[in-house]
């Protein structure tokens, strides 16, 4: 059965973004109608898959999506009852009603018809697993295959079941091998929804065997009206749609940390290019060192390299029509006035990319890491606006 919502008092798990309500608590899904609308195609025509793979970028609401469709799934009645007028219209949307029984017990994490697949904490139970291993799979106790129990179990009810896996990429292969087992021959009226990042990681045979339900980026309204139903209300809101590039997670993200503020600042420091305060960078790469400059350092990290993806953008398409931070349209116009220095952005964003990587990979100083882009961008502005 699906797990208690949470595995302690403080941490998030790990398919729920920090800052925002698990996935299962959440009422609506913004943006994504036209894949709600291909699954309720699928169900109310008979032409169910065994496994659905839904992918997107990260922070799109594919969580939700599935717990959605868990929802509807477990809830919906294996055949209308017909009676005196007919059977029942068939279901125009997945929205079921939140004191339903099968929704309350779902949000509470102990719906016996719904078994959850995730990272599960080290040995230690100090942190997170890096991948899904077989302890996602297994009992503490004995060590048994819950999966399997809970496929082979027979419900009470005669209802469905469901099995969510978020993120399928996180699998590693002896995880991905079991549930490519069941998928080749899934247990009857069992539903698999994976969830995926990066579909492309997955074993092509689990692709094959899965109906894709493709998710995309949201606009600034329902990225707005995702953050409101969050409860996470801003002045910011089509700055903070700029910059999380339609992903309501990366905009709650950036919202928890405070993100705005640091782009900001970061455009400010570039105000001063092709020359900029040095003192003032160094302190700012001071910033992302030690324990308590971790997270600060990561984001740090990815808000450069959203920079350097609209520096080379406006390049080619003109200054963005809506700022992320203010004087960002006069900067970006002033260094990058023509698709020749578009071209030179992007390949220093391709380059920075993989200096993080490899730095982050061989535990570069955060500091130097930082000072060191920071430079790059200040040479790269001379070059391309020579003083």
């Amino acid at each position: 059965m699906a797990r208690a919502l949470k595995e302690d008092d403080e941490r998030p798990l790990p398919d729920q973004i920090e800052g925002a309500p698990h996935p299962s608590q959440t009422n609506a899904l913004f943006g994504q109608a036209a894949a709600e609308a291909d699954f309720l195609e699928a169900f109310t025509t008979g032409r169910m898959h065994s496994g659905w793979l839904i992918t997107g970028p990260r922070g799109v609401g594919k969580a939700t999506l599935a717990w959605r469709i868990a929802g509807f799934l477990l809830s919906q009645p294996m055949q209308a009852d017909d009676d005196m007028f007919g059977a029942p219209p068939p279901p125009a949307t997945l929205d079921v009603d939140p004191d339903h029984p099968d929704i309350r017990l779902l949000r509470a994490g102990a719906h016996p018809r719904l078994f959850i697949v995730r990272r599960a904490l080290n040995a230690t139970e100090t942190a997170l697993q890096e991948q899904i291993t077989m302890a996602a799979l297994r009992g503490h106790k004995d060590g048994a295959n819950k999966l399997m129990e809970f496929l082979h179990q027979s419900a009470t009810d005669g209802g469905r079941r469901v099995v969510i896996i978020d993120a399928a990429d996180e699998m590693n292969p002896s995880v991905a091998n079991s549930i490519l087992k069941v998928l080749e021959e899934p247990p009857r009226n069992t539903y698999f929804l994976l969830v995926s990042h990066q579909p492309s990681r997955l074993l092509p045979t689990i692709r094959s065997r899965c109906r894709l339900l493709r998710c995309g980026f949201l606009g600034t309204e329902d990225v707005a009206a995702a953050l409101a139903q969050a409860e996470i209300t801003l002045d910011g809101t089509e700055a903070l749609a700029a910059l999380s590039g339609g992903s309501v997670g990366e905009a709650i993200r950036l919202t928890t940390l405070d993100g705005l503020t640091l782009y900001s600042d970061l455009v400010s420091l570039f105000n001063g290019l092709p020359k900029f305060d040095r003192p003032r960078a160094i302190r700012m790469a001071d910033s992302c060192t030690g324990k308590t400059g971790a997270t600060r350092f990561a984001l740090m990290l990815d808000l450069i390299d959203i920079f350097l993806t609209r520096v080379a953008r406006a390049g080619v398409e003109g200054p963005p029509a809506v700022q992320a931070a203010p004087g960002e349209a006069l900067l970006l116009a002033r260094l990058s006035p023509h698709d020749h220095a578009a071209r030179i952005w992007a390949t220093l964003a391709q380059e920075v990319s993989e200096r993080t990587r490899h730095g982050k990979a061989v535990n570069l100083d955060p500091a130097a890491l930082i000072l060191d882009t920071l430079f790059r961008i200040e040479q790269t502005a001379r070059d391309v606006t020579p003083v």
